[in-house]
């Protein structure tokens, strides 16, 4: 209150002509309070010399008063008092009012004038109670003294040759000579002083209506009981609510406070103005016009930016089609180009086979029957055919020459044809090598796999010794001491009825058990090291089709191949290995088709469960590990996929898959088997064409016409009782396997060796402790239970994610630029692809816009508050709505991205490149509407910064509230934030904890941006206005910038704290 207080006594003493009279020369001071005689007066030439000299006096004391301590307290509301002053009490263009005043007063407007001690009484009163006009009682007026100078409109003089002294701390008595008011100046109710109008007003002399009994314009009544008291002049200067009737009116500009003139035609004249402003090409503006209707520049804007949205979305659009297609060509002609020397190869095979042919028979003949007359002829006959084989040789050493040559220049090809070219020729060979292959003897086998030896992969072998895992929670075991071993080079099928433990195996080998107790030995390739420190060279397919389906096949197997692949490898050999996964999973068909989502299908689900497969063969793991691939195919399609995986099998890859009951032909196609039974036992481990003859062994002999692998799992699951006479019962299946093997039995099963009795789970609580029955715990007991569990199991994610492994992979991978480069051009064509979702967002800010401009025009009283507050409210809800599915839709895939080693920070800064441009758009297509329809006073760019900074803020929010809450929670508090902290940051309050409260949320920072950058458009008679109000708030005119980037330092915060809950919270795949 005190600095505002402050704040308007320099405005004030701005002003006072008698601070003419405070000079350090005494001349002047002498000349001020000397008595100006009529001759004077009535001389123009020393009239205007007298006003002149004044104001030039004037303007040496207001400069020195701006510099003081006082102006320095009112700095929230003055950004630079020399321009304030100048646009507020600069009178130097028009001094009229001033000399009209000396000759009304006859020369005593010194003592006219109020002093500081009387302008600080009348805004201390004034300011203190907002609700009145009145003043308390003062020196000059109150309940015994009340001359005609204390009504409104009227002053008084000090008395003729009376000095004043506008230093003193103490109202003067002032009660000589009242009249009334000056025009130009204002006279309060309750002093007996003058006070000059600001410019922007409009200060007359007030004329009494005879129908209401009030002085216009200023509607104050006249004493009763006094005929000679007329109407005077202004009596009030405050904020538009109480002295608006001193406001220049709208459609109207004051050059100086006693002249009003109408707005000329193709202008307009907003409420307080000092000239009237041209209006922009396209608008109408008819005379009297307060502001200018610009809503068709939000239309051409709004034109402007659906066509450059239209143009950039359609022309990027077209040269990814272009480049595809032209892609496309490329590989058409290799294709092509392939086949036909694969034709004319085969053409030149069988004529050399048939010269062969030939030459054997003509051998034959030769020493069977030679005729003297036909030497000549067979000698060149044979001439001829040493000639066709020397040429053949000579062929086939330039194509093995041309073929050494290709794998050197590999490196070195650069078109999209020749690389395509190299890839195909590759493809064949390989198949025409598989051909081969099947035609060799053992001998030529055993050579051709010495020859290749150097061509496998870096092999993985995984052997478990009494691998045991418990889960934490309910201190459930899911495996119980199973021993084996997985080979390079081999497929083994893990199998087993439900429950049994296939899929936790299957995580306990790949490293990716989350809140499980592991104990035994897990040993790669014989040494004690974790499965993580190879992630780079290891792959795992989920059970579920995690992958992108905005994507086309071909673009999904690529981004793995791009982000897995060696940084070394060159185009062409990655264009080899997606081609040949492509061509042996069969999706040849398919490769341009979008994979689909549930709302948009796409290709079928036996295609899209080969691309799951796919994304991993792309990588050239030398592990693979598939949880349940075959699930949902027909057989077809399961012999496609497992031919693919025999290929890699021959490559030395390492390959476990959980497999769900499979066909006869299927289960040949295996190398080992691990058949699990109930309860975490191995039932069988060991190769697959030995199983039939082990189970015979022991009587269970499978029936004629029945699936083998489908009665092994009835007679494990006890749905089926094995025919055999020895008594044998499927729980002491996994028993006599240990003793099979030679393994030690667990002391619960010793008993059932002798034959005793059925094995017992739930003889040894301590070694394992789910296999008894659970104990009863209280409420309080479960609930901490489930507390410490949780606790647990993050604690798990958090050593998997942060818990650097040795890399023992031996694989170079693309590093963060490279594999950001690869995520940009992704997230592009997914957001293209996702045009129309985008195009629906724009709409409806476009029409909140409209809507929100429409109904709250800028208001000069409150500079636009309730309009930028429903602003705030709309665009953070809207554009928190739609930032969620950056990343709420595809947590699975980059769940999947990460256990597989790609970079996380890549992900997020590239998602986050992406959004940058609707957060550059955005604020547009609503300022396209709003701002044009409401026509504030401040620039169109000061309201596109702030907005841009808040959708940067929001955008941020709403990635921490999709990253650490499900879908649902995460929308609701997209909608409840931007309302609630808004409300919170707009409602007075007395308590400084809610005030620090209010300081920390974001809409007071926007909302003190948009306000600010309005109130400082706002000057001249506005000044109390915009101290009033600014002081109310808590705003400062100097805090914008500061405002800016508290925006954006929380936008920036909060897309810290989302990364670190996307790396800590993110469920380990």
């Amino acid at each position: 209150m005190m600095g505002l207080i402050k704040t308007v006594m320099i405005i004030m003493q701005l002003v006072q002509f008698v601070g003419c009279q405070q000079f350090s020369n005494n001349d002047n001071k002498d000349f001020f309070n000397a008595t100006i005689n009529s001759t004077q007066l009535n001389d123009p030439a020393a009239l205007n010399e007298f006003t002149e000299l004044v104001y030039r006096r004037l303007s040496t004391v207001t400069s020195d008063l701006i510099h003081s301590d006082i102006a320095q307290d009112a700095t929230f509301c003055v950004t630079d008092p020399e321009d304030d002053w100048n646009r507020s009490f600069n009178y130097s263009s028009d001094l009229g009012f001033l000399s009209k005043c000396i000759q009304t007063t006859q020369g005593d407007l010194a003592q006219r004038l109020c002093t500081a001690a009387e302008l600080k009484f009348y805004f201390t009163n004034f300011i203190a109670n907002t609700k009145t006009s009145f003043l308390k009682p003062n020196r000059n007026c109150n309940l015994t003294a009340w001359v005609s100078g204390c009504e409104p409109g009227w002053a008084c003089s000090a008395g003729l040759g009376q000095p004043v002294d506008f230093k003193t701390h103490q109202v003067p008595a002032r009660s000589f000579n009242c009249q009334p008011c000056c025009e130009g100046f204002f006279c309060p109710q309750g002093l007996t002083c003058m006070i000059p109008c600001p410019l922007g007003s409009y200060c007359p002399m007030a004329t009494f209506n005879v129908s209401t009994g009030l002085c216009d314009p200023y509607l104050y009544q006249l004493p009763p009981g006094k005929a000679d008291h007329t109407c005077g002049g202004a009596n009030i200067w405050a904020d538009v609510s109480r002295g608006g009737s001193m406001f220049c009116s709208a459609g109207s500009f004051c050059p100086t406070n006693t002249k009003q003139i109408p707005c000329t035609t193709g202008h307009f004249c907003r409420k307080g103005s000092t000239a009237e402003t041209r209006c922009f090409r396209l608008t109408t503006c008819d005379s009297n016009t307060t502001r200018q209707n610009i809503t068709k520049y939000g239309l051409m804007l709004i034109v402007g930016i659906s066509v450059l949205l239209f143009v950039f979305y359609n022309c990027y659009e077209k040269v990814i089609n272009m480049r595809e297609r032209r892609y496309a060509k490329s590989r058409e002609v290799a294709v092509k180009s392939i086949q036909q020397h694969v034709q004319a190869q085969a053409r030149w095979l069988s004529a050399t086979d048939a010269i062969k042919k030939a030459t054997r028979s003509f051998s034959f003949s030769r020493r069977t029957i030679v005729l003297p007359n036909e030497q000549s002829e067979a000698t060149s006959e044979r001439k001829e055919v040493e000639a066709i084989q020397k040429k053949t040789e000579e062929h086939s050493e330039a194509a093995e020459n041309k073929d050494n040559n290709k794998k050197i220049k590999a490196r070195h090809l650069r078109g999209d044809t020749q690389i395509f070219k190299y890839a195909y020729s590759q493809l064949e060979k390989e198949k025409a090598q598989q051909q081969h292959n099947a035609e060799l003897t053992f001998s030529e086998v055993i050579t051709m796999m010495i020859d290749d030896e150097g061509r496998k992969r870096p092999p993985i072998e995984i052997s478990f010794k009494y691998l045991t895992v418990t889960l934490k929670q309910k201190k459930k075991c899911l495996l119980r001491s199973v021993t084996g071993e997985i080979r390079p080079g081999r497929i083994t099928a893990l199998m087993g009825p439900s429950g049994a433990g296939k899929t936790t195996l299957l995580s306990a080998l790949a490293g990716k058990t989350v809140g499980c107790l592991i104990s035994g030995l897990i040993l790669i390739n014989g040494k004690v090291e974790s499965v993580r420190s190879y992630k780079k060279i290891v792959g795992f397919v989920p059970q579920d089709d995690v992958v992108h389906g905005n994507l086309t096949v071909e673009e999904n197997i690529w981004f793995s191949a791009n982000c897995r692949l060696s940084a070394d490898l060159p185009k062409a050999d990655k264009v080899l290995v997606v081609e040949r996964v492509i061509e042996s999973l069969g999706l040849q068909p398919v490769r341009d088709s979008l994979v689909g989502t549930i709302e948009k299908r796409g290709i079928s689900g036996g295609q899209r469960k080969r691309v799951n497969v796919g994304l991993e063969l792309v990588m050239e793991p030398s592990l693979l590990f598939l949880d349940e691939p075959t699930s949902g195919l027909d057989s077809s399609s399961s012999q496609l996929l497992l031919r693919a995986l025999k290929r890699e099998a021959v490559e030395g890859v390492n390959i476990c898959m959980v497999v769900h009951q499979p066909s006869y032909a299927l289960f040949q196609t295996f190398d080992d088997l691990i058949l699990l039974a109930k309860g975490g036992l191995t039932a069988y481990h060991g190769e697959v064409r030995d199983v039939e003859d082990y189970f015979a062994h022991l009587g269970i002999n499978v029936p004629e016409r029945i699936n083998p692998p489908d009665y092994f799992i009835d007679v494990l699951e006890g749905m089926v009782k094995p025919s055999t006479s020895s008594g044998l019962t499927y729980e002491e299946l996994p028993l006599r396997w240990m003793l099979h093997k030679g393994y030690p039995v667990p002391a619960d099963m010793q008993k059932s060796v002798s034959g005793v009795g059925e094995p017992d789970y739930s003889g040894n609580q301590e070694n394992y402790p789910g296999s008894g029955a659970e104990q009863q715990l209280s409420f309080f007991g479960e609930f901490w239970q489930n507390l410490k569990y949780k606790v647990e199991a993050q604690c798990d994610v958090l050593k998997n994610n942060f818990l650097k492994s040795k890399d023992l992979s031996g694989r170079r991978t693309p590093w963060i630029l490279l594999q950001y480069r690869h995520f940009l051009g992704r997230m592009a064509k997914q957001r293209l692809r996702e045009a129309r979702i985008q195009a629906i967002d724009y709409l409806i800010l476009l029409l909140a816009g409209a809507c929100l401009g429409l109904i709250t025009k800028a208001s000069d009283e409150s500079f636009g508050g309730p309009g930028y507050t429903y602003t705030i409210i709309a665009t953070s809800l809207l554009c928190k709505i739609s930032a969620l599915r950056t990343f709420s839709l595809d947590k699975l895939q980059y769940q999947r991205e990460r256990a597989s080693g790609i970079s996380s920070l890549a992900h997020f800064i590239a998602k986050d490149t992406i959004d940058h441009f609707s957060t550059l758009i955005k604020p547009l297509v609503y300022l396209s509407m709003f701002y044009f329809f409401s026509n504030p006073r401040s620039l169109f760019l000061d309201n596109y910064i702030v907005l841009l900074c808040l959708v940067y803020c929001v955008t941020g929010i709403a990635y921490a509230l999709a990253i650490f809450l499900e879908p649902g929670p995460s929308q609701l508090c997209s909608v409840l934030l931007p309302v609630v902290l808004t409300l919170l940051s707009t409602q007075p309050t007395n308590s400084q904890v809610m005030k620090t409260l209010t300081r920390l949320c974001y809409p007071r920072w926007a909302l003190e941006a948009f306000i600010v950058s309005n109130a400082k458009r706002y000057y001249g008679v506005w000044l109390i206005q915009r101290c009033g109000a600014l002081m109310r708030t808590g705003y400062n005119l100097h805090e914008w910038y500061r405002c800016i980037y508290l925006l954006v330092g929380a936008g920036a915060a909060c897309r810290i704290v989302a990364f670190i809950g996307m790396l800590t919270l993110g469920k380990k795949y």
